[in-house]
């Protein structure tokens, strides 16, 4: 019986499928803010390149760390009501940090502290828990759940032919599938227009020209068949 056997071992250690996590994770929370000087800097932000049980796995390991991150903006932003814009060390600041706000304002950002500090002991990236907590947090503050997506790529991995599909952060871009209810025409009451026709007096005008043509056409047929001496 498969008692306490879960997840996928990948072929690795537990020590060793830690760190990979670790890292894999690093790389996709990076590749939102790349660097336009990295050579290996992705093509589409928000996206890495990896094997199908990898995507699986690393897809929850990323999502509760997304969710730690949403936990900390309202307590951020109250936070922030309560801090002051002193440069550190001026006067202003110290008279700031000898006052009773600051000790609500220390009360109330210890939260925030707490979780970033959660983040990095898992991460162990500055940049990262930076990008975590002021772009990722805020993109999908009005998501429950769901910021990452795995799409299957068709080409297999060379030297090992292995099956290969993108992780990737949804958001509000074209790519993101978004359905669209589609609306039926708008109908009018207006009454169509009526079908103009010919006046009595043009019908005769086109008729008289006929005739006429027809008349043309005849005289010049006889005065062809007559006979050279009549002539003469």
């Amino acid at each position: 019986m498969r008692h306490r056997v879960r997840g996928r071992h990948l072929g690795r250690t537990a020590s060793h499928r830690k760190a990979m996590f670790r890292n894999m994770a690093v790389s996709l929370i990076k590749s939102v803010r790349p660097d336009e000087d990295d050579p290996q800097a992705p093509k589409v932000e928000g996206r890495i390149i990896t094997t199908i049980p990898k995507a699986k796995e690393i897809r929850p390991f990323v999502e509760k760390l997304v969710t730690l991150a949403r936990k900390s903006l309202p307590i951020q932003r109250i936070a922030n009501d309560l801090d002051t814009n002193a440069e550190r060390n001026s006067a202003e600041w110290k008279t700031w940090r000898e006052s009773s706000q600051w000790n609500e304002w220390n009360q109330a950002i210890a939260p925030v502290l707490a979780m970033r500090r959660k983040a990095f002991a898992i991460l162990r990236d500055k940049e990262a828990v930076d990008i975590l907590f002021s772009e990722l947090a805020e993109q999908f503050e009005e998501r429950n759940g769901g910021y990452t997506r795995i799409i299957k790529l068709a080409t297999r991995r060379l030297g090992d032919g292995g099956q290969q599909a993108l992780i990737e952060f949804v958001g509000e871009e074209s790519r993101d599938r978004v359905k669209v209810a589609r609306t039926a025409p708008v109908v009018t009451d207006a009454e169509p227009e009526a079908e103009t026709t010919p006046s009595e007096e043009e019908e005769v005008a086109e008729t008289e020209s006929s005739n006429e043509s027809a008349e043309a056409e005849t005289e010049e047929i006889e005065a062809s068949s007559e006979p050279e001496d009549e002539k003469e």
